[in-house]
């Protein structure tokens, strides 16, 4: 609306446009339709009070009169981490570390292997076996059972 607009003017456009907007009588999703009928309510109430309306005039006319802003780059909103954040993170830290290094010290203490390859390595890269039960090369004694119980198998003791 033109800021000369008549009281009748606004009326009618005000009734003209709530058929276009309200939600029983719209094709808009009903959410839409609320919010668009909403702003419409709260325009007629300014428009339609004399010294809301002067306001609302003085700061249009206010903001056509400054200069128009330069755009420039958006300001970040990141912040240095409070105190409180900072001591939050170094206990979220230690507890990590904690669980690890426990999670690891229960496993050695039960005597579980540290280091297993898994089932489909064997598979895929069959090694050959060397008497003593370590793979060629390796340095490293195979994992499976039947690999001890035949090291303790073949130690005799003497008489």
């Amino acid at each position: 609306m033109p800021p000369t607009a008549s009281p009748q003017q606004l009326r009618q456009s005000f009734r003209r446009l709530s058929k276009c907007y309200h939600p029983d009588t719209t094709t808009l999703p009903a959410p839409v339709a609320e919010q668009a009928f909403q702003q419409l309510q709260r325009a007629y109430a300014v428009l339609s009070d004399p010294q809301a309306r002067q306001l609302y005039d003085e700061r249009l006319r206010l903001m056509r009169a400054l200069p128009a802003l330069p755009r420039s780059a958006p300001v970040s909103l990141r912040r240095a981490l409070s105190g409180g954040e900072w001591f939050a993170l170094l206990l979220l830290a230690l507890a990590l570390v904690l669980s690890l290094v426990l999670g690891i010290g229960v496993a050695w203490a039960r005597g579980a292997e540290m280091m297993r390859w898994p089932s489909w390595w064997t598979e895929l890269h069959p090694a050959p076996m060397l008497q003593d039960g370590a793979s060629p090369g390796t340095g490293m004694v195979a994992s499976s059972p039947s690999a001890t119980q035949m090291a303790d198998a073949d130690h005799v003791p003497s008489p």
